[in-house]
């Protein structure tokens, strides 16, 4: 009876136990590949990861500084090539710049040449009477603009010459190449100067404005004929304009004294 008592007892109490105890959570473990890391493990990847974001950095740092200098100038640098040749071809286009200034100078004026050219004279065959000679020179100085000046043994004609809108280009064109040259010149000797050397070509068209504002030129040709004690050469000296000599004795098909007329290959 008593042990029943106590059975009795003991169940009661359990009962009541578990009616006030909160109901247990059952946790369902699942086998998986993953394994659980100890925070000191934790810490050794979080310091190894900021070592590698650390040395990354630094190597981006060290190569942009080396790209920096590598593209500035070294202070130590030293030419290769020789001074002596390069200061000696320096003086000498330093020499001749000032033609470009000669050429614009020259484009105004005249180049005046005097030359002598014979032709066959009364007594030659097929020659022409002196007269006849004159009448032709006189005809083409008509044709070509020019004006008795002054008549005796010497015959002035004087013409006057338009401007030419080729030639205050071509004079634009030279000055440009000129100035072009010039700036790459002084490009290389003052290469601490912050300035664009080329901007000097910008002063090219000045030389054709330059010609252009000198206006129409007025020439004179000296023409003087005489034949020889035999009739068989008539002489033509010329002096004037050198473009308008070679034009001339091309048109009235003469003949420079002392020189040999060679037919070229393709003539005839």
């Amino acid at each position: 009876m008593k042990s029943i008592l106590c059975t009795s007892t003991l169940l009661l109490l359990s009962s009541s136990i578990h009616g006030f105890a909160p109901p247990k959570q059952h946790t369902v473990v699942k086998s998986s590949s993953l394994k659980l890391i100890s925070p000191d493990s934790f810490s050794l990847l979080l310091s190894d990861a900021t070592d590698i974001l650390i040395d990354a950095a630094t190597d981006a740092s060290n190569t942009a500084a080396t790209a920096v200098t590598a593209s500035e100038p070294s202070a130590s640098f030293a030419p290769t090539y020789s001074k002596a040749s390069y200061y000696t071809t320096l003086a000498l286009y330093a020499a001749s710049f000032p033609g470009l200034w000669s050429q614009i100078k020259r484009s105004t004026k005249a180049k005046v040449k005097r030359k002598t050219y014979v032709s066959a004279g009364e007594a030659a065959e097929g020659g022409k009477e002196l007269r006849q000679q004159a009448g032709e020179i006189m005809a083409y100085m008509k044709a070509n603009n020019y004006e008795v000046a002054e008549a005796g043994e010497t015959i002035t004609f004087r013409g006057l010459v338009a401007r030419s809108t080729s030639q205050a280009f071509f004079l634009t064109f030279c000055t440009a190449l000129g100035m072009a040259s010039l700036a790459l010149v002084l490009q290389i000797q003052f290469q601490d100067v912050d300035f664009n050397w080329f901007y000097l070509t910008l002063l090219s068209p000045y030389a054709g404005i330059y010609y252009w504002r000198s206006g129409d030129r007025v020439d004179d040709m000296k023409v003087k004929l005489a034949a020889n004690d035999d009739d068989t050469l008539n002489e033509i000296t010329i002096e004037g304009n050198d473009e308008e000599i070679e034009r001339m004795w091309r048109t009235l098909d003469l003949q420079e004294k002392g020189m040999v007329k060679v037919e070229g290959i393709l003539s005839g």
